[in-house]
């Protein structure tokens, strides 16, 4: 039988009662990426990119130009002074091309062949200040708005970048395998348009490859590897301020809830996603998720069984809530709740201690007592279960009121709509159009 939580078929909290469902794709649908408030982008295994209205669930474009599957996409907005914003994204596809799509008209704007290896990643995290933006793969390259090459590294390894992250100073960290590699970008001093790629530092504290890489604040990121280990990392310095590499073991924190440990299992203590808040890192590891609080640097609380089966994706919305996605086809809503503390007991010892005596005794029960009041106990609650994929839900992207999409291998996307607002809405468009018509007919 299985231990994940259920929540039943009455669904008070959970506002997502009405689904459209938009149709494709002719493979794997593996990234959804957001334009702008209302518009997103969808791209897979079949290489053809649609970008969509979240609002009616409208095809607005379907883009082809790349001959395999999608391995990256990026949005990319223009910011020249001289021209007016627009909205563009960036694909790359494992017929080594990235392509840059106008999302106003669907057409390509440019297109390069250059790479000797698939690209993995596209990241625009200098594009404000730098106006540069970067892919990785084999190679770490650094590119203008134009897709003028500026500068790349020489070959890293066979496996290439799996993740980047921006830091402060000009620098990123890139997972390479078991290492992150920091590099600081910096223009050429002699007036032109060159730029240099430095390598300043390789971490190699991780035991097997880093999966999942998060940017906390200015001061802080976050890396996780395959083997369930979590480090912390200061933003300018690169050292370590603290990890987790077995925090789901209660043979190492014999003092933490029996709950909080993940089965001990390889494949499923792998960080499949990291998210952050800047309070929290929300890690979906194997099957569950796990609550770090960075100030106390702990777990605080997890779901150790949210899924049947792997989670993909997580990410915390604005309120208390978090959503996460699963290969097992399902898209959870959970909220972090604060359980109300119970006045602490005290634990005597010894045989005077039993029965009360002794200052010390006293003394340490106070202490414990106090303790134990002032550290919050949370939990996760289940308060919404969305079913509608048949396949492993890949990832998702939330809209706020106009709702959620959710991306599949069984080729769809879903929106999912709150049902009450949806009907609102419907009333009262009914109810402009029943003016309309009563106001035409009473000038006629």
């Amino acid at each position: 039988k299985s231990s994940v939580q259920t929540i039943g078929e009455e669904q008070i909290q959970n506002p997502y009662t009405e689904l459209l469902v938009l149709k494709g794709h002719q493979d794997i649908v593996r990234f959804l990426v957001q334009i702008d408030d209302c518009r997103f982008a969808s791209a897979g295994d079949d290489g053809i990119i649609f970008l969509w209205n979240a609002q009616t669930g409208e095809k607005l474009y379907e883009l082809h130009g790349h001959t395999h599957k999608i391995t990256a996409i990026a949005p990319f907005s223009s910011s020249d002074v001289t021209e007016e914003k627009t909205d563009l994204i960036i694909t790359a596809s494992a017929d080594r091309t990235v392509i840059v799509w106008d999302c106003a008209s669907g057409r390509q704007v440019q297109k390069v062949s250059c790479f000797h290896s698939t690209v993995k990643v596209l990241r625009k995290p200098f594009l404000q200040r730098l106006n540069v933006w970067l892919s990785g793969g084999s190679d770490l390259c650094v590119w203008n708005r134009k897709l003028d090459l500026l500068c790349k590294t020489s070959h890293l390894t066979d496996a290439g970048i799996s993740d980047l992250v921006e830091l402060p100073k000009n620098c990123v960290a890139a997972a390479v395998g078991k290492e992150l590699i920091i590099f600081r970008l910096s223009a050429s001093n002699n007036g032109s348009e060159g730029w240099n790629i430095l390598e300043v530092k390789r971490l190699v504290d991780h035991q097997d490859n880093i999966s999942s890489l998060v940017s906390v604040n200015d001061l802080t990121f976050v890396t996780g590897s395959h083997v369930g280990e979590l480090i912390v990392w200061d933003a300018l310095d690169w050292t370590k301020q603290a990890s987790e590499c077995n925090f789901w073991d209660s043979s190492v924190h014999p003092d933490v809830q029996p709950e909080i440990k993940l089965s001990q299992s390889p494949h499923e203590t792998s960080v499949q996603h990291l998210t952050s808040d800047e309070e929290c890192v929300f890690a979906a590891v194997g099957k569950g998720i796990y609550v770090y609080n960075l100030q106390m640097k702990r777990v605080i609380t997890c779901q150790r069984t949210a899924h049947d089966s792997s989670v993909l994706h997580i990410e915390k919305l604005p309120n208390r809530q978090l959503i996460s996605c699963s290969e097992d086809g399902s898209v959870r809503i959970w909220e972090l709740r604060e359980k109300q503390q119970l006045p602490a007991e005290p634990v005597p010892t010894g045989f005077f201690n039993m029965w009360g005596f002794g200052r010390a005794n006293k003394q340490a029960n106070q202490a414990a007592k106090k303790m134990h009041e002032n550290t919050p106990v949370y939990f996760l609650e289940l308060v919404g279960d969305l079913i509608g994929h048949s396949s492993a839900v890949q990832m998702f992207l939330y809209f706020g009121e106009l709702g959620l999409a959710t991306c599949s291998a069984d080729h769809l996307i879903i929106l999912w709509k709150d049902g009450e607002r949806e009907s609102s809405l419907r009333s009262l468009t009914l109810f402009k159009k029943l003016a309309q018509n009563g106001d035409l007919q009473l000038r006629l």
